[in-house]
Formats: structure tokens, sequence, C-alpha cells
């Protein structure tokens, strides 16, 4: 009798729900005003990119469901599984990958492509929940600390070989799950150390790295700051109510590749300041569900898992929008659910579905326990 009101009382996280579903309808309306110049000079297809991007969105809300009404248990127990895929995966990247823009960083499967790194990051998180939620000694030792960041090297120097910001997102995720797990914050002073000191190594290794830097330190200087600088212009244009949806000039032409990175630059120019802080505050909001999901969940697993999402989102909101208003060197990295990007939108909303399904988890046991 009480598993029959258990599943009568379980129901959906509106508010994480809505908040998607809003970022989700933002960033198709944002992508259409973007790429409509570039998708008619190219394709002849005003609609090009948008189409495309709707397309990869239906999956992805279609994953979120199909997610959300599963145990998250299930996922965790393939958690292995999907971390040795994801190194198979970006192996098979630096082999046989396609290159754009002179990086290799998609797989071409027959007429789609797929971009493993978007793979890695979920699977990530998931193989961090499996990895901390099956120690059986303390979570309190340096040596585990080591241990789980050892765990992450194989993908991370197999994706940053030819994508440091996706291994700097991964090494950011890692380092924020082991800090939840591990109540001693001096340690994470030598891991933060060893951190910095692999970035550098990895930023040393490829000229090209040093001279984003030089770039992001003189834009003027070089043509490979053209970007940088008009996006800039862009903000600044904006003010504070921007010229309209859709009356970006900079988007026509002058910012290359708009409707990707640089997306944010156009909203500040069509909805000014304000639109861009409606949406850093709903950007907010959702990292503030995902951390009252996970304060609620009811195990170690689930709380891993909606803290590694919502790791995953903030690392990658500011690193956008810092490169973006060039406060950091430019680093390749999209704007969750706004920028173009299938692969990027199906595995985002796949874990919203991970994060609902702890929720709907939470609230089962709570019904359990008021029988």
């Amino acid at each position: 009798m009480a598993q029959e009101k258990n599943i009568k009382t379980w129901k959906t996280d509106m508010t994480l729900l809505a908040l998607v579903l809003l970022l989700v309808v933002f960033g198709l309306v944002m992508l259409f005003s973007t790429s409509e110049y570039n998708g008619r000079v190219r394709f002849h297809d005003s609609a090009y990119y948008f189409k495309k991007q709707l397309f990869a969105t239906a999956l992805g809300l279609l994953a979120m469901y199909v997610v959300s009404q599963m145990d998250y248990h299930f996922f965790v127990k393939l958690a292995p599984a999907a971390y040795l895929l994801a190194m198979v995966l970006s192996t098979a990247v630096l082999l046989f990958g396609q290159e754009i823009n002179g990086s290799k960083r998609w797989l071409n499967l027959g007429p789609l492509s797929f971009q493993p790194s978007e793979f890695a990051k979920a699977a990530v998180i998931l193989f961090l929940a499996w990895q901390i939620g099956r120690t059986k000694k303390s979570t309190t030792g340096f040596w585990f600390m080591c241990r789980t960041m050892l765990t992450l090297l194989p993908i991370v120097g197999l994706v940053g070989s030819n994508n440091l910001s996706t291994a700097i997102i991964i090494l950011g995720i890692g380092v924020i799950l082991i800090f939840i797990s591990n109540p001693k914050y001096a340690q994470f002073i030598g891991l933060g150390a060893a951190g910095i000191s692999f970035v550098a190594v990895f930023l040393a290794a490829e000229s090209y790295r040093l001279e984003r830097i030089a770039i992001w330190r003189n834009p003027e200087k070089y043509e490979k700051g053209f970007q940088t600088i008009q996006g800039l212009y862009a903000i600044g244009s904006g003010g504070l109510f921007g010229r309209g949806l859709g009356s970006s000039l900079q988007k026509l032409g002058f910012v290359p590749e708009a409707q990707n990175d640089m997306i944010f630059s156009i909203i500040c120019e069509e909805l000014g300041l304000v639109g861009a802080s409606v949406l850093i505050i709903i950007f907010g909001l959702l990292l503030w569900r995902l951390c009252v999901i996970a304060l609620h969940s009811r195990d170690l697993p689930g709380t891993l898992i909606c803290a590694g999402i919502m790791g995953h989102m903030a690392i990658q909101v500011i690193l956008n929008i810092a490169v973006v208003t060039n406060t950091i060197p430019n680093t390749g990295i999209t704007l969750p659910f706004i920028s173009y990007g299938g692969t990027s939108v199906v595995f985002l909303l796949g874990e919203m579905g991970l994060a609902l399904s702890v929720s709907n988890h939470n609230q089962q046991i709570s019904a359990y326990d008021r029988e």
C-alpha cells in the first residue's frame, strides 16, 4: 500500500524543469537571431543553424525525459563502462577525427558529426560519483585526493591534447567533487598547485596556446584578435537595453562564427545589459536549484551527480562570459544551452535528466518516510 502511495506522490521538479526549458527557448531564439546572416550567406537558408539546433534540442529533450524517468543508480553502475568508452572515443578523435578551424574534435557518424568531449564530461561526473561512492576507506586523506585525480589523468590527457578548455572543465569537475567529499580544506592548496602546474605544462606544450595569451594581453596587435575586438564592440554598443532583438550589426560578418562561442556578445548588443543580466540570473537560479537537489539527496552518488552537473554548468558559463569580455584568453568554450552545438545541447539536457532523476528519487523516499 505504501508503495502505491509513493507512485502517486512522485512528481517532477517543476522549478528545475521550468528553468531548463526557459534556457532552451531563449537559446533557440537567440541562435536564430545570431545565425540568420551566416546561414543565408553560406547555405542560402537563414534558418540553417536554427533547424539543426532545433533537431538536436528535440533529441536532447527526449533524452532528458527518458533519463529522468529512470533510477540514476542504473547510470552510476554503468559509469566505468562509460568512462572507458569516453577514452576510446577520445582516442578515435586523435586518429580519425575531422579537423574544423584547426581543431580536431569531431567524429563523423554518417551524415552526423559527434563531439566525444561532450560525452566525456557526463561520463566523468558519473564515474567520479561511482568511484567516490564506493570508497570503503576515509575520503579525508591526501592519498584519496591523489588517487581520484590520477584516475582522471588519462581522459584529461586525451581530451586536452586537442581541446584544452574541456580538459580544464573535467579537472574542475574533479576538484569540486573531491572538495565536496573531503571535509579538510588545507589539502586543496597542494591540489590547486598541482592543477596550475598541469595547466601550465599544457599551455607551454603548443605554441598556439601561448599565442592566445599574447592576443589576450594585446588583441589590437594581432590579426587573430579581430574576433575579440569585434565582440567587445558588440557588448559596448548594446548599452543598457540593446539595439533590439534581431538588430545586431556585429553579427553581419564582423564577429566570426557569432553563433558559437561569441553568442553572448550578440546577446549584449541586441538585449543590452538588462537582457544579459537576466540570462545570468537564470543561470544562477539553475545552479541554485541543482545545489538544493544535491543537498537533499539521500545518498552520496546522488549528491555527487548533482554537484558535478552544477560544477560543469558553473565553470562553463563563467569561462565563456570571461572569454567574451576578454577577462581571460580565448579558450573556445560554448555557452550552455545558448551556443550552437548539437552534441553539447543533447548531453547537457541528458545531465538535466540525471538531476531530475535524483530529485524524483528524493521525493519518492520522502513519501515513503511519511508512511
